[in-house]
């Protein structure tokens, strides 16, 4: 999934309460750490190219960095004693395991595969990417929907 769909889902399903910027950022975090920071670091040395990388030019650090943000053994953990102290904050921080949920069938072989049960097994179903019309347009119609309900329950919880 795209990284700005995985921030509206996050605001959508875990944001709309307390801490909405936490569950956007939760949402993007697993790319972020990843594809963001590349994207960072070309953009600031003039070698961002608009498109999909091939593997052979991507630097080593980004798979560990792309397994550690997709792994619920890297997530879970990190949310449990996150809720020991802060349960609202951890419920935000839910749209990074739904991340993560989102991207295990979405994400082929060929191109990051997710490793959710990284560092324990590496374990990667050979998906079918998000890319494909038949899972792109549901995917914003569904979170079309979702964010048009959020913003009518908050519309009418204002009015009234």
């Amino acid at each position: 999934m795209d990284t700005l769909s995985h921030a509206l889902w996050g605001y959508g399903l875990f944001g709309y309460k307390r801490y909405p910027w936490a569950a956007i950022f939760f949402g993007a975090m697993p790319d972020l750490i990843s594809f963001g920071l590349l994207m960072f670091i070309n953009l600031m040395t003039g070698h961002w190219h608009f498109g999909k990388p091939t593997l052979d030019s991507l630097p080593s650090w980004i798979f560990p960095a792309y397994s550690i943000g997709h792994s619920f053994m890297v997530c879970l953990p990190i949310i449990y004693v996150v809720y020991r102290f802060n349960r609202a904050f951890a419920m935000a921080m839910l749209a990074w395991p739904f991340h993560i949920i989102l991207d295990f069938p979405f994400h082929s072989k060929a191109f990051f595969a997710t490793p959710i049960f990284w560092p324990l097994s590496d374990y990667k179903m050979d998906g079918v990417p998000w890319t494909h019309w038949y899972i792109w347009y549901p995917n914003i119609l569904f979170l079309s929907i979702l964010l048009f309900y959020r913003y009518k329950k908050n519309y009418k919880k204002f009015n009234q």
